[in-house]
């Protein structure tokens, strides 16, 4: 017995002065949430992460299927933080973060831990070199949605988290950065394998810069898939989907405020769980589509803003109000047979516009959270496309063509407890 107890001693001893120099410092927090919801939502696992409202669906006596309300309980946003600091390599401080929550990878692994953050950081005195998986460049860390929501703002602005090299540089308040990403969790559609198979990864390359109380950024993104390496009918296929991002963002602070606004471009936006993805192109040669399935495609664009205001300060009651809008752009070429959905390889091809109001308030007492958000979250869905899949509302061109408002209002309320 005394062995085991002298071993224990040691290794704790060997741990505390390992720790003086490097180790790791667990934190993270313990989340409760509850909400109710007014019709059925798109969503992932179980209706915690929100998008928009379904669209209507109805019966043969009239009815909106899609009418009921929903409830829900879960504490799956619960997560568990590891900040590692290590000695100097190769003239750099080192250090490094894992981060994983029991969000789960699919609705079937609701409750399932899963990784969220795995990196590896060199800092110079004025460059650092990341590896690993994190927030995709697009989004800042210093300037997103601080909603309770798990959804943190989405459609309305990028969420994704990537496997990645970052190189950043820091001139005085300069900032410039540069990434090469894969897939992994979020993908475009089809998976990431179509990111893999196209063998060029997606580039980012990002600028800010901080005057006193305003922090102003933008930045530029390529990405290019290769969907299929076969045709249905066993042909070599190559044809590819390519799109360009940009985006710029604003932030600024005083003693009681804090004032934030984006913007963003994009084309093939599905794997960042905003509206778009690709489409099939309407053919040079039609022949080729129907007698060997060679496919071309054209993507699918959107562009979205969104802006949040918050109170800052001593009081332990904080307010903040957020509100966004994204609008379907079509396609930069012309779709082949528009108005059917298997030429569709995206979200929310049938919606032209989102909107969102949410207001919040939050009160903290020492290390625990109570949080109350209401989400009012309208979808303009349409039954009508053109020959660039943009959503027509009744006009003399399309005069059978109607958007109809679908709203939901979202009650939630959460419980956090930080550690």
């Amino acid at each position: 017995m005394k062995k085991y107890i002298l071993l224990w001693w040691a290794l704790q001893s060997t741990f505390v002065t390992f720790s003086q120099d490097f180790g790791i410092q667990w934190k993270g927090f313990v989340k409760a949430d509850y909400f109710f919801d007014t019709r059925q939502t798109v969503t992932a696992r179980e209706g915690h992460f929100l998008l928009y409202p379904e669209n209507k669906l109805i019966d043969k006596t009239g009815k909106d299927i899609n009418a009921a309300s929903s409830l829900n309980m879960l504490a799956v946003q619960t997560r568990l933080t590891g900040m590692i600091t290590g000695p100097e390599v190769l003239g750099a401080k080192s250090s490094g973060m894992i981060e994983g929550e029991f969000f789960g990878h699919s609705d079937g692994d609701i409750n399932g831990f899963r990784l969220r953050h795995a990196i590896t950081k060199l800092n110079w005195k004025k460059t650092e070199l990341l590896f690993g998986q994190t927030w995709h460049p697009m989004f800042i860390t210093e300037c997103f949605p601080e909603v309770i929501s798990f959804n943190t703002g989405v459609p309305f602005t990028v969420f994704s988290r990537n496997p990645q090299v970052k190189l950043t540089h820091k001139e005085g308040n300069f900032s410039v950065s540069g990434a090469l990403l894969s897939q992994r969790d979020f993908a475009s559609f089809g998976g990431s394998a179509s990111l893999r198979n196209a063998s060029i990864p997606d580039m980012q390359l990002q600028t800010s810069y901080r005057f006193k109380k305003l922090l102003v950024g933008g930045g530029l993104g390529y990405k290019e898939l290769l969907p299929r390496l076969k045709t249905d009918s066993s042909y070599v296929e190559n044809g590819r989907v390519k799109g360009l991002t940009a985006m710029a963002y604003a932030r600024y602070d005083n003693e009681k405020l804090t004032l934030k606004i984006e913007g963003v471009y994009g084309a093939n936006m599905f794997d960042a769980m905003m509206l778009g993805g690709y489409a099939l192109k309407k053919p040079s040669n039609i022949n080729d589509l129907i007698s060997y399935d060679y496919r071309t495609y054209t993507t699918i664009n959107n562009m979205s803003f969104w802006t949040e205001l918050m109170t800052k300060g001593k009081s332990k009651m904080q307010y903040g109000l957020f509100g966004g809008y994204t609008k379907n752009l079509g396609a930069e070429d012309e779709i082949y047979n528009p108005q059917s959905s298997k030429s569709y390889f995206s979200r929310g091809s049938n919606i032209d516009y989102v909107f969102r109001i949410s207001p919040r308030a939050v009160y903290t007492e020492k290390k625990i959270k109570f949080a109350f958000e209401t989400e009012y979250t309208v979808a303009g869905y349409g039954n009508t496309r053109n020959s660039f899949g943009e959503v027509q509302d009744k006009s003399s061109v399309y005069p059978n063509a109607n958007i109809n408002d679908v709203a939901n209002l979202r009650l939630l309320f959460s419980v956090i407890y930080s550690f």
